[in-house]
């Protein structure tokens, strides 16, 4: 009976969404969320804890699942469900409802010792994920002292590569695809200008 117990208390749950699902609309409409947090994400949390059950991972948290995971083959399938759950959890805080504007001045001074100014630091946002091939993210990271912009593809992470995500979007078809079919680079831009959640990169600043 105690195993069970602590079972369930070990197993991944969906978090909660930050806003109400139709918040982001019109950038983002309801019906997306509906599909990329009610379908996809929830597929990669049930996904994981059916794949961890038993195993040397249930119970950890999925930073030391995808770090104990990652380039390992035979452990493909739970870091990419792992991954996965952690980098949507991760995009919809990075999103809010009137966001885009300019940042906290913490965060504002170190884009502009990193790029030079916001709008080139958005520039290579905007360039990054729409030239990522296929499936992908698209990251602003720290990295030491200075901030880059990053893509990774699937569900890789700037965590496997020592660097800390300050925020990120999604450029998997599915994140915009309902909304913008082909458009990606017009998704990108709306969530750049309107949706972007500076306060919670700069409360990730070390």
């Amino acid at each position: 009976m105690s195993n069970n117990r602590i079972e369930n208390v070990s197993v991944h749950v969906l978090p909660v969404l930050p806003y109400a699902d139709n918040a982001l609309a019109p950038v983002i409409s309801a019906n997306t969320i509906s599909f990329h947090y009610g379908k996809h994400h929830k597929t990669y949390v049930d996904n994981l804890n059916k794949l961890v059950a038993g195993t040397e991972f249930a119970g950890l948290p999925l930073e030391e699942i995808i770090a104990q995971t990652v380039g390992k083959e035979d452990k493909t399938a739970i870091f990419n469900n792992a991954a996965q759950a952690w980098n949507h959890t991760f995009y919809w805080s990075s999103l809010t409802p009137n966001g885009g504007g300019q940042p906290p001045a913490v965060l504002k001074q170190k884009i502009e010792a990193s790029f030079g100014t916001m709008d080139a630091c958005k520039k290579e946002l905007t360039a990054a994920a729409t030239t990522q091939f296929g499936s992908g993210w698209v990251w602003l990271v720290q990295d030491g002292d200075k901030l880059k912009v990053v893509k990774t593809g699937n569900a890789d992470s700037p965590l496997t590569k020592g660097m800390k995500p300050l925020l990120t979007i999604d450029v998997w078809e599915h994140a915009y695809y309902l909304d913008y079919q082909n458009r990606r680079a017009d998704y990108v831009n709306a969530v750049i200008d309107k949706l972007i959640n500076w306060s919670f990169a700069a409360n990730n600043l070390s």
